[in-house]
């Protein structure tokens, strides 16, 4: 089986799960266990929403405690167990506590997920006979059921893996709506046999991320979940000391983008996966958030919907993007066709650029004119679809 597939469960010492215990219609997967043999360093990145999810209180409270010596995340769907306050976070604790029991490992050896809806207590009966289904059902081929089971509006299971000469990186994602830098209604695990000390995982987990999963936008909504852990158990015995770092950074940043990809092109409603491109820019925070307008624009992305190559609402999001871009060094081009440039639009032909844009893979590229730095953001098209979705989520 291609190594990929298995994402979680790809490097040495990894086994997962995913089973259906309820909380999902019609016995669907809906939660997932991922449980290393042996002692794990972890690092974890989360929501910058000011309103969190008790699982994202709990595995940040875990790991500012233990960071040498994770053993298992649970995951679960259908229930973000956010907004539900102190009772909340005794299930989250719970949770984990179940977890470890069937585990044999303590409680602060267990992180803990949770997506779904918001503002409803996770039944706990449910997740506790999960749980110990999950952990009888453990294997290395379970990577990929768990990665359906942590699904939500996701239309499939989001999975990457690379093998080094020396070591594997796995993981595995859900997103489809609620995306948005930074980060999003998304959730990833993350694992390698790398050895490498919490500090330098930190490191390399914080570089991946800004060139990964902070440069996804689906709808510009910032969840209360979000979260994407990473765990290093040691199993190839090849240790990443600081000469190693900048390739573990890499290779990390290379499992990341493409699960960051990969949500993109998963957008709820989603008919095309849009890369936009800016180069010319003074420092690549100015690309990056220039990009980010670009992305976030409902205009921009509604017009992708349509096939319509409307270029004016392109530069106006990159002129109310907060970066001193000039009008008059811009150049625009969608695909290979440049549409605009020094401030005004180019003799270009309209059919050639409509064609550009109505493909299911849309490349667009803004140069700033203004220096050499540069960022690529990934997003998708607007559609009727995406308000469906959204205006029937709880029911």
């Amino acid at each position: 089986m291609d190594p990929s597939q298995n994402g979680v469960t790809a490097a040495k010492g990894f086994r997962a799960a995913g089973v259906a215990c309820g909380l999902k219609p019609n016995h669907a997967l809906d939660l997932a266990l991922v449980v290393s043999d042996g002692d794990c360093a972890g690092a974890g990145m989360f929501t910058t929403n000011r309103v969190q999810a008790a699982p994202v209180l709990y595995d940040k409270e875990t790991l500012a405690r233990n960071r040498g010596a994770i053993r298992a995340v649970v995951a679960n769907s259908r229930c973000a167990n956010a907004c539900t306050g102190e009772p909340g976070l005794d299930d989250a604790r719970a949770m984990a506590a179940a977890a470890a029991h069937t585990l044999g490992c303590r409680a602060d050896q267990v992180l803990v997920l949770s997506t779904g809806i918001i503002g409803t207590r996770l039944e706990m009966d449910k997740i506790r006979s999960g749980i110990a289904h999950a952990a009888a059902r453990l294997s290395v081929e379970g990577g990929a059921d768990a990665a359906r089971a942590i699904m939500t509006t996701d239309t499939r299971p989001k999975v990457s893996a690379l093998r080094h000469r020396t070591y594997t990186i796995g993981g595995m994602a859900k997103g489809a709506g609620m995306i948005h830098p930074n980060m999003a209604t998304m959730l990833s695990i993350i694992t390698t046999d790398a050895k490498i000390a919490p500090d330098r995982l930190d490191r390399a987990l914080r570089a991946a991320v800004s060139k990964s999963f902070n440069r996804i936008s689906i709808d510009g909504d910032m969840s209360t979940n979000d979260t994407v852990l990473v765990l290093a158990n040691g199993a190839s015995e090849q240790e990443m000391g600081d000469e190693e770092l900048g390739d573990f950074t890499d290779a990390l940043t290379q499992v990341c983008t493409d699960l960051a990809k990969q949500i993109a092109r998963d957008g709820e409603g989603a008919t095309k996966f849009v890369e936009i491109s800016v180069t010319g820019a003074r420092e690549e925070d100015d690309a990056a958030r220039v990009a980010r307008a670009i992305a976030n624009s409902p205009l921009v992305k509604t017009a992708l919907y349509g096939n319509d190559a409307n270029w004016g609402r392109v530069v106006a999001a990159a002129g109310y993007s907060g970066v001193a871009v000039e009008p008059s060094t811009m150049k625009l081009w969608f695909g290979d066709v440049n549409v605009f440039a020094n401030g005004t639009p180019t003799n270009f032909d309209e059919q050639a650029s409509t064609r550009a844009i109505s493909g299911g893979d849309v490349f667009i590229r803004l140069d700033l004119g203004l220096g050499d730095a540069s960022a690529v953001v990934w997003t998708c098209d607007l559609s009727h679809d995406y308000v469906t979705i959204n205006g029937k989520y709880r029911t």
